[in-house]
């Protein structure tokens, strides 16, 4: 019999998995984007869990999966999602301070 706590745990579970995923596709995604990006850890994972969603909707319109399902065609979507991110996000990543 699952109680609460067993939903709680599971629920945990999932969202740890999650960000470790997006940290797995963020470094990805930094490695095959040409060029330096000065990022954190936190914002390698927030670029990957961004990246995940961006390519889940794109899956998602292309196949007949959902956003949020676990396939190949996700984790590749979830590689271009994070590209597609990076490169709209590259300036704030860029060294230096913007001169006006």
């Amino acid at each position: 019999m699952a109680g609460p706590r067993f939903a709680i745990a599971k629920n945990t579970m999932n969202i740890i998995l999650f960000l470790v995923f997006g940290l797995v596709v963020g470094f990805i995604a930094r490695a095959v984007m040409p060029g330096s990006q000065k990022m954190s850890m936190l914002a390698t994972m927030l670029l990957g869990v961004v990246g995940s969603f961006i390519g889940g909707f794109i899956a998602a319109l292309l196949t007949h999966s959902r956003v949020l399902d676990f396939n190949t065609t996700g984790l590749i979507g979830s590689v271009i999602g994070s590209l597609i991110a990076l490169a709209i996000a590259g300036g704030a990543f860029t060294r230096g301070r913007a001169t006006i």
